[in-house]
């Protein structure tokens, strides 16, 4: 009963990082980069798929949900041509992505995929984190602290735990965490050079 209690919250969690996020896409306040949420969103799906193979339970429903929606918002940044600069870089993290499901069929052990999964998921906050570097107010900290929090909850909330079923949300919890003080560090410095041209 625990476990269900844990999934609802990370699914809650999901729902209250998603909805707003994609209320700010619509009104034109975010701009996510389409190619990072094209590799979250296939990645993160996938991983749930093996985590359903390695009897991840009710704690891989939150991360299924969460791969539905990034595939979504995928589709909206395409839409509303929010960020769709595509560099050599972004395409092969795509390519690493894809190439995670042969890993799965020629071997047999979910392990693999996740592993690639992971990296490829990881290395997807590139295209977000180069934007982010240069415009640190065109991504949420809320966001991203929420999906922090969902990670950590689904992860409790997982029925089996290990390697296959444990890293992904752990290493997407670290990589949010690690965005989060990039992108606050970088709105500080940012305000102090807007406060220093202003004082001149």
């Amino acid at each position: 009963m625990v476990k269900e209690w844990l999934s609802a919250v990370a699914i809650a969690l999901t729902l209250a990082a998603f909805l707003p996020y994609i209320r700010s896409i619509l009104r034109g306040a975010v701009r996510p980069h389409v190619f990072s949420w094209v590799i979250w969103g296939t990645t993160t799906f996938v991983v749930f798929l093996a985590q359903i193979e390695d009897r991840g339970g009710v704690g891989a429903w939150p991360i299924g949900i969460s791969g539905s929606i990034a595939i979504f918002i995928a589709l909206l940044a395409w839409w509303k041509r929010a960020d769709i600069t595509i560099t050599a870089t972004d395409w092969l993290f795509f390519i690493a992505a894809m190439s995670s499901l042969p890993f799965w069929y020629f071997t047999a052990d979910p392990l693999w995929a996740v592993v690639v999964l992971t990296t490829v998921d990881v290395l997807g906050f590139g295209p977000t984190v180069r934007k982010a570097w240069h415009l640190p107010h065109s991504e949420s900290l809320l966001f991203f602290g929420l999906f922090m929090a969902r990670n950590v909850i689904a992860v409790a909330a997982l029925e089996n735990h290990s390697l296959t079923t444990v890293l992904f949300p752990a290493a997407i919890a670290v990589a949010c965490f690690m965005l989060m003080a990039m992108v606050s560090y970088r709105r500080r410095v940012v305000g102090t050079a807007c406060a220093d041209v202003v004082g001149d």
